[in-house]
């Protein structure tokens, strides 16, 4: 179920990402349930929509840090 725009995310991204990682997951999320649609290519019993969530965050850590002292993502 890949996303259309970014007002379609999760709420648990939606509330906690700026604006420029919520475009990132959104691209890396789509591009994940895409390349990952045969489950041979996934790990373990991992699904097709956990991988690309997976694979979404990851994209964001890239770019991103959460603060300890205030819980906000900050681009790095």
């Amino acid at each position: 179920m890949p996303y259309e725009t970014i007002e379609d995310l999760p709420d648990s991204v939606k509330d906690n990402l700026p604006k420029h990682a919520r475009e990132i997951y959104l691209a890396a999320f789509n591009n994940a349930w895409d390349q990952y649609s045969d489950p041979e290519d996934r790990r373990g019993d991992a699904s097709r929509e956990e991988t690309a969530h997976k694979v979404a965050w990851a994209a964001v850590k890239n770019e991103y840090v959460k603060e300890k002292e205030s819980g906000k993502w900050k681009k790095k």
